[in-house]
């Protein structure tokens, strides 16, 4: 049994756990929480033997073999590598970090440890996202990439209403490209590689944060455009068009139906079937990367990540996104 420790009690917290205890050789041992109270009835909750408010007291403990991380994004670098220290593996929500230099610190960490790190991006461990890599070439040679998460937060009322949430908080390293854009991001460049020139615009909010926004990416032989937002609805699909035809994605944060649509006016269904609990497959593929001594998957890479960090550095530098966590790159 792989034995792991939980960081954060939030609803994602309770997703990934109710999708990992699917998986063979999953065992929730510990959980971590600022607040002893909060900790207590998670515990309880979830049948949880032990507790902590100190991550290196969790970490040193012998009690947890693997942590899976779900504090808010500022804290990502320094909870995963006070972990790594003490040979736990690594299981980090994205994004994985605050921005690129933090996560070379952590790739850093994971080496010097022998552990494994990965990045928890769903998205590209669904069997819909191996279906667009498996039929791509049937496109011919690919001319765009599209990709559009716009999903309206039930934190914005309250952010208008005057109370700023986690979500709306540069504090914390949040906003709308860090939660939605990622998921648009992720897909190309697992796909795609590094682009040449990235262009981004975004509507900036008054906490600090991004609301939403839009980056176009140029390849050599290709481009790509990226819409995000939290602050208002889209539910328009993203799409690969290649001079053959399109794949056309329902849902790029959630891939389920994947279909091909040819320039001749056929169409071909590509769509995988997937476990209703989308979480399933990066809980299995972290537990079976353990199970084999590997310490990096070979499908959230460690490059997929930095580049995308990368991607959204940038971005963030052209619109004016800026959180404390990148004081910390400059001393």
């Amino acid at each position: 049994m792989i034995r792991f420790g939980v960081i954060g009690t939030n609803w994602i917290t309770e997703s990934f756990i109710s999708a990992a205890s699917e998986v063979e050789d999953f065992k929730l041992a510990a959980v971590y929480s600022r607040s002893i109270e909060t900790a207590s009835t998670f515990a309880e909750k979830h049948s949880i033997a032990a507790t902590f408010t100190d991550i290196e007291e969790m970490a040193a403990s012998g009690q947890i073999d693997a942590v899976y991380i779900a504090s808010p994004n500022s804290f990502h670098a320094a909870h995963a590598i006070a972990c790594m220290k003490h040979g736990i593996h690594v299981l980090c929500e994205k994004p994985i970090a605050s921005n690129a230099h933090e996560l070379r610190q952590m790739i850093a960490a994971a080496k010097e440890n022998g552990v494994l790190l990965m990045e928890a991006l769903k998205s590209t461990m669904l069997p819909g996202f191996k279906a667009v890599q498996d039929n791509i070439d049937k496109l011919g040679t690919i001319r765009r990439y599209f990709a559009s998460y716009c999903q309206y937060s039930s934190r914005y009322d309250a952010y208008k209403a005057g109370t700023v949430l986690n979500a709306f908080n540069p504090v914390f390293s949040n906003g709308a490209l860090m939660d939605l854009g990622i998921y648009c991001v992720y897909p190309l460049v697992a796909l795609f590689g590094k682009p040449d020139v990235i262009k981004a615009t975004g509507v900036m909010l008054d906490s600090g944060v991004d609301g939403e926004g839009s980056i176009v990416l140029q390849y050599e032989s290709m481009d790509a455009v990226i819409m995000y937002s939290k602050i208002t609805h889209s539910s328009l699909p993203s799409e690969i068009q290649g001079e053959n035809g399109s794949i056309v994605i329902d849902k790029i944060s959630e891939i389920g139906k994947v279909e091909i649509q040819y320039r001749n006016g056929t169409s071909e269904d590509i769509s995988q079937p997937s476990n209703s609990k989308s979480m399933y497959y990066e809980a299995k593929e972290f537990i079976e990367l353990i199970r084999a001594g590997r310490t990096e998957s070979s499908i959230n890479t460690f490059a997929n990540s930095l580049v995308t960090l990368e991607i959204m550095d940038e971005a963030r530098k052209q619109i004016g996104l800026v959180y404390p966590a990148d004081a910390i790159e400059t001393k």
